[in-house]
């Protein structure tokens, strides 16, 4: 059985395909339905491109949210500044708390590569979406 965090990076494979059943979920939540980008987010994204704008989420998903017990846990990923942030907020990928919630991964144990393509891949998905 295929769960989030499977294949990855570490084995060559690439990371599950991420579910319809999560895009219609988080367009349920009027919380995360709320978020998306505005028109500095959308021309910072343009400019640097979104493969800039990738190696930016794998650092911030790295540093702040694939550690077991992130420092600030819960208030780690700005509400606005860049793009990522946005994506993080609409897609439940900002904190632990949100990472086991919406997405199946538990807290106190560190994200693996195929967890943090998994992530990614998410984050990904939605700035494409929201691209012009």
């Amino acid at each position: 059985m295929t769960r989030p965090g499977d294949g990855g990076p570490d084995d060559g494979t690439p990371p599950p395909p991420i579910p319809d059943a999560l895009w219609q979920a988080l367009a349920r939540s009027t919380f995360r339905a709320r978020f998306h980008l505005d028109a500095k987010d959308r021309a910072y994204l343009e400019d640097r491109g979104l493969p800039t704008i990738m190696e930016h989420a794998a650092d911030f998903i790295a540093r702040r949210l694939a550690p077991a017990r992130p420092a600030r846990d819960g208030r780690q990923t700005p509400w606005r500044g860049h793009p990522v942030f946005v994506a993080q907020h609409a897609t439940a990928t900002c904190c632990r708390g949100c990472l086991e919630k919406w997405h199946g991964f538990a807290k106190g144990q560190a994200l693996d590569p195929g967890g943090r393509a998994y992530v990614l891949t998410v984050i990904r998905t939605w700035l494409e979406r929201e691209r012009p």
